[in-house]
């Protein structure tokens, strides 16, 4: 078959395939993406930029107003007031003139001196607390070229070569400051050293207090007229604590630090948000409650150099209310006064110079007056009274019998003793000691008669029955650490030898030790051993007045919200009566052991009879200790005493009062004057009085 030829022009044949190639395909959707991606940023920066500019632009104007707004605090604001239970204030706020200096940025230490040299002779200054190196920096300011010269190169050197410090510089001008060039100094310039060094006492931008409290109207004047020209200097209406009713309770209501935050708290302070400035709480009551009666400083808005605008006012901090009565407590510290100045003028009265009370609501831990007061020689042969009411939570003692309610209770729940046991009250001998008595031979008395006449050999015998031991004559005795615990476990149910929880920053636990010898068991139950505070007694006995239930003891009653005039703003926060445990015991234990409490105070035999009036139907125990003191002030723990207490309740079938007293060293032991002092029957008789003359 013939073949037939096809016609190809030239520009096919120099025509090349068209190749479509892996390499092409990847990269033309790469584009597609990239510019998919693209395209959607554009669209997402369009819609941000509408939102900036148009929708949220009011927004952004307010917070750029705030950024480049300088915004600055007043003066700590005042405190809340503090209120007794019925609403009478105790502690209040008074305005009192201030004058401040704040150094502004740029300032130098020449402009401060010339400022000085300006303001100083309208100011009552005193110089008589300018010293020796507040002269000495002034010089070295004021002259600051003469004393560069006085540096030589070579300590410049060691500068650079971080041998000295700047600050080891400045010791040496200081040090270079002739006696000639201090002597120098006129009364003007003393005054002007003087004024100097309160404008930089301190960090260097805070306000400095300059003057305060004594300010004259003139002075007030002067600074308030001028302060835009004095640069720097300004005054302000500041407070500071007063009281209405003086010394009452004063100890207690606390301190209010003067010029800003407490150099050891500082940290802590700055931590929660305060200014360095700020005034504080810093002991008892005020400290206690510092977040709330903190008051909320008012807000400013710096204008330009000297003006401000108000942008939110400031505010007290909230009122506080006390379960303290103070025209009760008013009565308990002059009761106290007059009591221990009788005292220190009767026989064996030595080493005495203090008493305590505390006056307890025992169903609820309210505190209704606690007190205490020490008698000091004044000099002319006579005693002033100082306060120490702190005392009852941190100066613990020996505190005798009255702990033979809980000693008591320890013998019926181990099994030691029954109710209505009779016991032969005798001398006991114990191998290799001494033979350990009562305040008298008892004969054979029974549990109550045993609380009763504050029998120590009942509680001895017991003791030895709850460690195992039949008591016989010269026997040997040794206990282990557990029979102490037992003893101190239940101790620490009614808070004896445990802290009791007062809301206070401060209190004591006592003190006990780990010897667990047999004779200092017999110690421990008839309260020779441990050492306890009044406010551990207090909560003990009112345990016991309340059946067995540890209440925790406190001051605060209420928290109220702050006003603008002097009412009680509404109820913020209540104390609510906060149970801390239940004796763990049988009731009719418990019931046994107020039975003998209250044998002691109404009995014709109890040992506390006439310590509270009869007619308020009261139950108590009191108690009496060996104790010692130092008495040539040496250190050293020397001469024996003795020391006193009671506790006490009423009525005794529903209780609204619990009582303490504690009076240290009270009287002399071994004297050769028999006589013993009464101080604490006394004061417990005559406090008494005064609560049921105000609660009937």
């Amino acid at each position: 078959m013939p073949k037939i030829k096809q016609k190809t022009s030239k520009k096919q044949i120099n025509k090349k395939p068209k190749v479509r190639t892996t390499s092409n395909y990847y990269y033309q959707k790469r584009f597609t993406a990239i510019a998919a991606v693209t395209l959607f940023c554009f669209v997402v920066l369009a819609f941000r930029l509408y939102q900036v500019m148009l929708r949220d632009q009011a927004k952004y104007e307010k917070s750029l107003t705030a950024l480049s707004t300088q915004e600055v605090e007043g003066s700590t604001a005042p405190r809340g007031r503090i209120l007794d239970r019925n609403g009478k204030v105790i502690v209040d706020n008074k305005a009192v003139k201030t004058i401040y200096y704040q150094k502004e940025k740029g300032r130098t230490s020449l402009d401060e001196i010339n400022l000085a040299y300006k303001v100083a002779p309208q100011l009552n200054l005193s110089i008589s607390k300018l010293t020796d190196r507040m002269k000495r920096e002034f010089f070295v300011a004021k002259n600051s070229e003469i004393m560069q010269k006085r540096i030589k190169a070579s300590e410049y050197e060691k500068v650079k070569q971080r041998k000295l410090t700047q600050d080891d510089i400045l010791e040496l001008k200081l040090e270079r400051v002739t006696d000639e060039e201090l002597n120098s100094f006129s009364e003007e310039d003393k005054k002007v050293a003087y004024l100097y060094y309160l404008m930089n006492k301190g960090y260097t931008y805070d306000q400095k207090v300059i003057r305060t409290k004594d300010v004259t109207d003139e002075e007030y004047a002067y600074i308030s007229e001028n302060n835009k020209s004095l640069e720097g200097f300004n005054t302000r209406l500041d407070w500071e604590r007063s009281y209405p009713y003086g010394d009452v309770f004063r100890t207690i209501l606390g301190n209010v630090s003067d010029n800003g935050l407490p150099s050891e708290e500082k940290a802590y302070y700055l931590k929660k948000g305060y200014s360095l400035d700020d005034r504080v709480g810093i002991s008892y009551l005020e400290k206690q409650y510092e977040d709330y009666l903190r008051g909320k400083k008012e807000v400013y808005k710096v204008l330009n150099r000297h003006e401000l605008e108000l942008v939110s006012d400031g505010k007290r901090g909230n009122d506080i209310v006390l379960t303290i009565d103070i025209e009760l407590q008013k009565q308990v510290e002059e009761i106290l006064k007059k009591e221990i100045i009788e005292t220190k003028g009767q026989p064996n009265t030595q080493y005495y110079d203090r008493s305590f009370v505390v006056i307890q609501d025992p169903n609820t831990g309210e505190i209704l007056a606690m007190a205490g007061k020490q008698a000091l020689p004044n000099g002319n042969g006579g005693y002033r009274i100082i306060d120490y009411t702190a005392g009852v939570v941190t100066s613990p003692m020996t505190s005798g019998s009255v702990v033979k309610g809980a000693s008591m209770l320890v013998a019926y729940n181990q099994g030691a003793i029954k109710i209505g046991e009779y016991q032969q009250d005798e001398c006991i001998k114990l191998a290799g000691t001494k033979q350990k008595c009562s305040w008298k031979t008892l004969g054979r008395i029974n549990d109550i008669d045993a609380l009763a006449l504050s029998s120590n050999v009942y509680q001895f015998k017991a003791a030895m029955k709850v460690a195992g031991y039949q008591y016989h004559y010269n026997m040997p005795f040794k206990v282990d650490k557990n029979v102490f615990d037992i003893y101190r476990n239940t101790f620490h149910e009614f808070g004896l030898g445990v802290q009791t929880g007062i809301d206070l920053p401060v209190e004591s636990k006592g003190t006990s030790s780990d010897n667990t010898a047999g004779g200092l068991l017999l110690d421990f139950v008839m309260g020779q051993y441990d050492t306890y505070t009044p406010m551990q007694l207090s909560q003990y006995i009112s345990t016991i007045a309340n059946r067995g239930t540890r209440y925790q003891p406190h001051l605060l009653k209420e928290v109220h919200k702050a006003t603008d005039d002097n009412s009680l703003g509404k109820v913020i926060y209540t104390f609510e009566a906060n149970a801390l445990n239940k004796v763990n015991t049988k009731e009719e234990y418990l019931n046994r052991v107020r039975e003998g409490f209250h044998a002691v105070t109404t009995k014709s035999y109890g040992l506390g009879r006439n310590y509270i009036d009869a007619s308020h139907d009261p139950s108590g125990k009191t108690g009496t200790s060996q104790s010692f003191t130092d008495s040539d002030g040496d250190g050293k723990i020397d001469t024996p005493t003795v020391s006193t207490a009671f506790i006490g309740y009423a009525p005794t079938d529903s209780p609204k009062m619990s009582i303490t007293v504690t009076s240290p060293n009270s009287s002399l032991e071994n004297s050769n004057i028999n006589y013993s002092s009464m101080v604490t029957r006394r004061i417990s008789k005559s406090v008494s009085d005064a609560y049921f003359a105000i609660y009937p």
